[in-house]
């Protein structure tokens, strides 16, 4: 589709959002496609981190309001809450790390994409907010779950109340973005973080960022439980084999690349 790009290098792969007339808005063919890229970024033994942005200068402005009153494009919407997000990917629990980087406006729907990456790089003019407010548009794509998760209940009630602008400043001294990187340069940024990512052993890494997903859903007793329980097999498969490494010289002085 010529709405959503995809390309590869090495273990990542990068998506784009190529709308950007809209600054990249959403329509329902935008979002399906979202979604058939996402999944096949989680289908592909080789790829190890995706990386999510926009074209155009700017990441994403939300869901295409311009779109709901064509039947062929508007955006997916289930009273049950059962089918897609009607961003496209939103509902889907990634087994992999993706980051986004945002340029421009990553606002309202843009934003819950946003917040469903593990981790964030924004330029230092990004502008980032709940701006569906004003429009009567509720948070449908995670935004009201993962908003809180991510920056604490009282910074999300602020963003959600009042859909106010949220510079990228304010954004990384909230935890909403993990990296601020000069304009035009967070492409290049987050994808060599994903590479860097992807240069680790993967089943030590991808194990425990599962656990910190999962202990969302258990008490404190059973979260650290089932930290060890996933975690002690993976010290056979990978931590031997680091760990003989770092007492032969390897890994010195905080170096992440292990040599």
């Amino acid at each position: 589709m010529d709405t959503v790009h995809w390309s590869e290098s090495e273990a990542v792969c990068t998506i784009t959002i190529d709308r950007p007339a809209c600054r990249n808005a959403v329509d329902r063919p935008t979002a399906e496609a979202l979604g058939d890229l996402y999944r096949r970024f989680e289908r592909s033994a080789h790829l190890k981190v995706a990386v999510l942005t926009g074209a155009g200068g700017h990441f994403c402005a939300g869901a295409d309001l311009g779109a709901i009153a064509d039947p062929a494009r508007c955006n997916e919407l289930d009273p049950q809450g059962l089918g897609s997000g009607p961003m496209g990917p939103t509902r889907l629990a990634l087994s992999k790390p993706l980051i986004v980087a945002i340029e421009g406006y990553a606002v309202a729907g843009g934003l819950e994409l946003a917040l469903q990456a593990d981790l964030r790089v924004a330029a230092e003019d990004a502008v980032l907010g709940v701006f569906c407010r004003r429009w009567g548009v509720p948070l449908i794509d995670g935004g009201t779950v993962r908003l809180p998760r991510i920056v604490g209940m009282g910074r999300a009630l602020d963003l959600i109340l009042t859909g106010r602008e949220v510079s990228a400043a304010e954004a990384q001294s909230m935890g909403l973005v993990n990296r601020v990187v000069a304009p035009g340069m967070a492409l290049e940024a987050a994808q060599r973080l994903a590479g860097q990512i992807a240069a680790f052993p993967q089943a030590c890494m991808l194990v425990d960022r599962a656990s910190v997903y999962a202990q969302w859903d258990l008490p404190l007793a059973e979260a650290l439980r089932q930290e060890g329980v996933h975690g002690v097999p993976i010290v056979a498969r990978e931590g031997r084999q680091g760990a003989a490494r770092f007492a032969g010289g390897a890994g010195r002085h905080g170096r992440p690349d292990g040599g």
